[in-house]
């Protein structure tokens, strides 16, 4: 029977793996257990459940840690010259593996590894027959950065060796709610590869397109992609930095992070004003925006709901599109390196990621590189 390119496509499209959204994501970090207290106190995340030598782990300690749908696991080294402790001697702390929800895991393995993606971990069953979870991992399109394939069902634990915690106090709830989106930041002239590798491997699609036209200052600039999976849950805009009078961000976290690697995570919020007040009150630090900034706020973005002074005095930018408004705030990088930072968002409506505040936010962080002396 002869098929048709439309008909062809669609077989395509069917044979892609369908993700139903982010399961966790995991940092590498020189302490655990120091880092697991970071984010309890600084951005209110319960610990959940740990492993590590009490449960019979003898090469890492590991912490997840929750908040309403976010889910993060910390993990450390128990022994010298492993995979992690050479990935923070590396990286510093940083993202190691974003862990994706399937429905099956094997299929998602073996589509990704048969499209090109190096494996990792071979799909792994865990549990008994009718409480199990299969997990699989391969690795990104370069670096470092790993994707695990999860698949649970009914499996009363996290992971394998991992015990429930009882319940800790918390710091005052923060409101996070979940992942909305997570950049990466890869080399002069990689974005495309990265771009491909997602599309072609992970069955992404592109949403959205940046040049250095639109993402400048008058001394640095970037350009990025964005790509989602089907359902739009997944987002990974993807950034490369483009030639400019002097460095870029992106080059900043380049050369400190020694390669390509997870910049920032964006976590949503329904209250940006509360969540912001109380990380503030937690000892959470942002960028600055100046106040020239708010001077005529409402004349480029319309009417909005919340006061201007207040979005003024706690530093909160907005932006707005066809389907409505965001509001969204960036945190100093929470490491000792420039590289990974926090991005606090609450969308009313808007599906962007805030093209129209990118002057402003590069301006803020221009002024940190001057700081630092990497500008």
């Amino acid at each position: 029977m002869l098929v048709t390119q439309r008909q062809s496509d669609q077989r395509q499209k069917q044979d892609l793996v369908q993700f139903k959204g982010i399961d966790y994501v995991e940092f590498y970090v020189g302490n655990a257990r120091q880092a697991a207290h970071f984010y309890r106190t600084a951005f209110g995340f319960t610990p959940i459940a740990y492993a590590g030598l009490e449960t019979g782990v003898r090469d890492r300690c590991s912490f997840l840690l929750q908040q309403e749908n976010i889910r993060l696991v910390v993990t450390s080294s128990l022994i010298p010259n492993s995979a992690i402790t050479n990935h923070v001697e590396w990286h510093g702390d940083g993202v190691y593996d974003i862990a994706l929800q399937v429905d099956d895991a094997q299929n998602a393995f073996e589509t990704a590894v048969a499209r090109g993606a190096k494996p990792i971990l071979e799909p792994t069953f865990i549990g008994s027959h009718n409480e199990y979870i299969v997990k699989a991992t391969v690795a990104s399109y370069e670096g470092d950065l790993v994707h695990s394939f999860i698949e649970r069902h009914n499996y009363p634990n996290f992971l394998p060796n991992y015990q429930f915690l009882p319940t800790l106090s918390t710091s005052q709830t923060t409101g996070l709610k979940e992942i909305d989106h997570l950049v990466f930041n890869v080399e002069l002239g990689r974005m495309n590869l990265w771009s491909n590798f997602y599309q072609t491997v992970m069955g992404f699609s592109q949403a959205q397109q940046f040049t250095n036209d639109d993402i400048s200052t008058k001394y640095s600039a970037l350009m990025s992609k964005v790509l989602q999976n089907n359902t739009g849950r997944i987002k990974f805009p993807i950034n490369e930095p483009a030639e400019g009078y002097r460095k870029s961000q992106i080059q900043e976290y380049l050369d400190f992070y020694h390669g390509p690697g997870v910049q920032h995570m964006a976590l949503r919020t329904d209250n940006i004003i509360k969540t912001v007040k109380q990380l503030k009150n937690n000892g959470v630090e942002f960028l600055q925006t100046p106040d020239t900034y708010y001077e005529k706020l409402l004349q480029r973005v319309g009417f909005l709901d919340e006061d201007v002074k207040v979005l003024q005095n706690l530093k909160i930018l907005v932006d707005r599109d066809d389907q409505g408004y965001l509001l969204q705030i960036f945190t100093k990088p929470l490491v000792g390196r420039p590289t990974f930072f926090i991005e606090i968002i609450q969308r009313k409506g808007a599906q962007g990621f805030g093209s129209g505040n990118f002057k402003a936010l590069f301006e803020a962080i221009e002024l940190e590189q001057a700081q630092r002396g990497n500008l």
